[in-house]
This record gives C-alpha cells, sequence and structure tokens, in this order.
C-alpha cells in the first residue's frame, strides 16, 4: 500500500505550573509591558468573576457561567486582535469582550436578564453571545467568507469549549474553512467538561486539534493557561489568516474551576480531589512572579503571593 497522508499534532507550552520557562522564549516575551497587561487582564477577569457570582447568589443577576481557569485566553486573544477582525463568541468570553470594547455593565446587563446588554456600541461589530453550542462556529465562517470576498485583510474568531467540537455544526464550519480557505481561528477551550461528560469519554481521538486535519487546516494544541504559548499561538493563527492562507483550530488544555453555570453542581459528577489538584496548577498566581531584571528583561520565580 502506498500511504498517501501523515499527519502530526505538535503542543505548544513555555511554562510550567510555576511560571518555570520551560523552552526559549520569544524575544517579546523578556520585555515586561506585554505580560504585565496580560496579567491585568487576567485579575480583572478573576474580581469580575467573583463579583458576578456573588450577585447571582443573591438573586441579583440571573444564570451564569463562570470564566475561572479560561483568563488567560482572553486576556492574550483581546490584545492581538485587531480592531477590524470580528468576535463570534460563545458564553464564557466575558473578558474578551470588555477587552474588545464592551463596557462592564454590559456584560452585567447581559446575565441580569436584559438583552439591551448585547446592544452596546462598544461591541462595534462583534457578535453577541451565543448560548447554543458551536453554532457560532458557522457564523464565524459566514463573517470570513465576507471578508474574502471583500478581499479585506480581517479575521473572524470564534471560540466553544470542548463538547462544541462534538456538533455538526462544528464540523461543518471546519470543513466549509479548510475547503474556502477562509481567514477564521477557532479557538478550542478544552476545559476537560463537557457540563458532566469528561473528555475522557466524549471523543475517542487522542486530541481534539487534530480534527482540523480532516479539513484540510493548520491545527495544534497548546497549554491553555500559559500567557506566551497563547500569544504566540493566536498571533501565528491571525498572521495566516490575514496573510490569505486559510484557517487555525488551536485546542488550549486547561481545567473547568467552577460549575459548568451556576445552576450546576459539578459536586455530583466530579471528584473534589481532582479540583483540588488544578487550583495547584493555577497560574494566576504564578504570574505574580513576573519582575524585572536591571537589564530590563524579565524573570521568573517563586515569590509568595
Amino acid at each position: 500500500m502506498t500511504q498517501v497522508y501523515q499527519g502530526e499534532i505538535q503542543f505548544r507550552r513555555f511554562l510550567d505550573e510555576q511560571g518555570t520557562p520551560v523552552a526559549e522564549l520569544p524575544g517579546w516575551a523578556r520585555q515586561p509591558e506585554t505580560l504585565q497587561s496580560y496579567y491585568r487582564n487576567m485579575v480583572l477577569a478573576r474580581q469580575l468573576d467573583t463579583k458576578i457570582i456573588a450577585l447571582q447568589r443573591t438573586g441579583q443577576m440571573g444564570t451564569y457561567p463562570s470564566m475561572l481557569g479560561a483568563e488567560a485566553m482572553d486576556a492574550v486573544s483581546g490584545e492581538l486582535m485587531q480592531q477590524g477582525d470580528v468576535l463570534v463568541p460563545y458564553y464564557r468570553n466575558h473578558s474578551l469582550q470588555i477587552i474588545r470594547g464592551a463596557e462592564i455593565l454590559d456584560i452585567l446587563n447581559y446575565w441580569g436578564g436584559d438583552e439591551r446588554g448585547s446592544a452596546s456600541p462598544g461591541y462595534g461589530e462583534d457578535f453577541p453571545n451565543a448560548v447554543p453550542i458551536a453554532t457560532q462556529s458557522l457564523h464565524a465562517t459566514g463573517v470570513a467568507t465576507a471578508f474574502k470576498i471583500r478581499g479585506e485583510k480581517r479575521v473572524a474568531v470564534t471560540f466553544c469549549g470542548d463538547g462544541a467540537t462534538s456538533k455538526g455544526d462544528f464540523m461543518e464550519a471546519l470543513n466549509l474553512a479548510g475547503a474556502w480557505q477562509l481567514p477564521v481561528v477557532f479557538f478550542v477551550n478544552n476545559n476537560q467538561w463537557a457540563i458532566s461528560v469528561p473528555r475522557s469519554i466524549q471523543c475517542g481521538a487522542e486530541t481534539l486539534a487534530q480534527k482540523g486535519l480532516g479539513a484540510g487546516i493548520r491545527c495544534e494544541q497548546i497549554d491553555g493557561n500559559d500567557v506566551i504559548a497563547i500569544h504566540e499561538a493566536m498571533a501565528d493563527a491571525l498572521k495566516h489568516a490575514r496573510d490569505g492562507k486559510g484557517a487555525t483550530l488551536i485546542e488550549a488544555i486547561s481545567y473547568r474551576l467552577s460549575d459548568h453555570t451556576t445552576a450546576d453542581d459539578a459536586t455530583r459528577y466530579r471528584h473534589n480531589d481532582e479540583l483540588k489538584a488544578a487550583w495547584q496548577k493555577n497560574r494566576l498566581n504564578a504570574y505574580r512572579t513576573i519582575w524585572l531584571r536591571t537589564d530590563g528583561g524579565t524573570k521568573f520565580r517563586n515569590r509568595p503571593g
């Protein structure tokens, strides 16, 4: 027999759970400004999340999907996307929406049950939240198709969870993006749980990223809590799309530190020891260790928070 195809998935990571480099850092990561901006975005996301959950628990907010454990993805992506790009979010991209121009009040209005929270001028051409699973993937390919027809160097960026990759909408979107070489980035937050369904039984493939291979698009897997890995992957994907080379699928490995939503009780299906272990790997505290050296570089060390 003749082998007609062979593919592989690369895993990108620069920092371990303590924030210590495990690979050669890119030049930009040796300067403080960008990393500090990412850290500020992540802290804001964590504080906003805590506040909204408190409001929900006291009856002042509707059902809410926490973004605990996914802060780095929004923090980086929001800084790298250009103003003319279009975000097609899922329901955990609150922080990214704020970075892109939405007001915190808009987020509070939306999750408080007021649909006017999706109508703020701050959203620009970005799409509103998509609560139905994976439908936003197809919306993003439609946006990207318009960009290609018009000859515009703009990119559609869409997010989803690992559960969405099992939906037909997601696979159809990948197929179209590959067939038409569309300028779109599919960013999958693989937080290990699709509500109560663990990743281990959701899909038989070794990675979710490899689903892009069948569609003929770039795909890779990254550490979803490593801001440097996210930066490098997203920057490459955006440039690839902007240069007319087509779509990219990024699978970011993370862990959902919260219940699926405030209407869920994860203790019914998830062992507490697993959650404790995930919290010990929480990278946000480790990023407090970033400090300036006298030569203007960046060093990572352990320092109590």
